[in-house]
């Protein structure tokens, strides 16, 4: 697997800034990447301590999503907080994980990662729709560990 610093050009970078940006257009929700070289511990525990790290748990619906990859594990993990879970059922996400899988067995990361922000912006806006007076409470950006 590449590099985390080759893992994705700026440019692709950049291009996923604007699926967030956009996707977040319609709904309350907040959506952040977040990508390491490699994780040595149980993948989703460790989602869950990045959730926490970012501040994620800090929004005022509890309605922020991670896409967590992990490009050595050639894993992710799509984590949704405690206001998403109560009123979603289990198999919510499998369409954004779905989306991200497709594009990522080709080897297009920046297109899977697009394409499942794009998806979790849509399944999002229907229960977090956008309100008057809402703004953006998370950065953006991706993170890398």
């Amino acid at each position: 697997m590449p590099h985390i610093e080759d893992f994705l050009t700026q440019q692709e970078e950049q291009e996923i800034i604007e699926a967030i940006r956009i996707a977040e257009r319609e709904t309350s929700g907040e959506i952040r990447v977040h990508i390491e070289q490699k994780c040595n511990m149980d993948i989703y525990e460790h989602a869950l301590e990045v959730f926490h790290y970012l501040k994620m748990d800090n929004t005022k619906e509890q309605n922020g999503v991670l896409i967590y990859v992990a490009v050595d594990n050639k894993a992710f993990v799509i984590y949704g907080d405690k206001g998403i879970n109560d009123i979603v059922g289990t198999d919510f996400w499998n369409s954004t994980r779905d989306k991200i899988v497709f594009q990522f067995k080709n080897g297009n990361f920046k297109q899977g990662l697009i394409d499942g922000i794009i998806e979790a912006g849509k399944v999002l806006a229907l229960h977090f729709p956008w309100k008057h007076g809402d703004h953006n409470e998370l950065d953006n950006s991706i993170s890398k560990g």
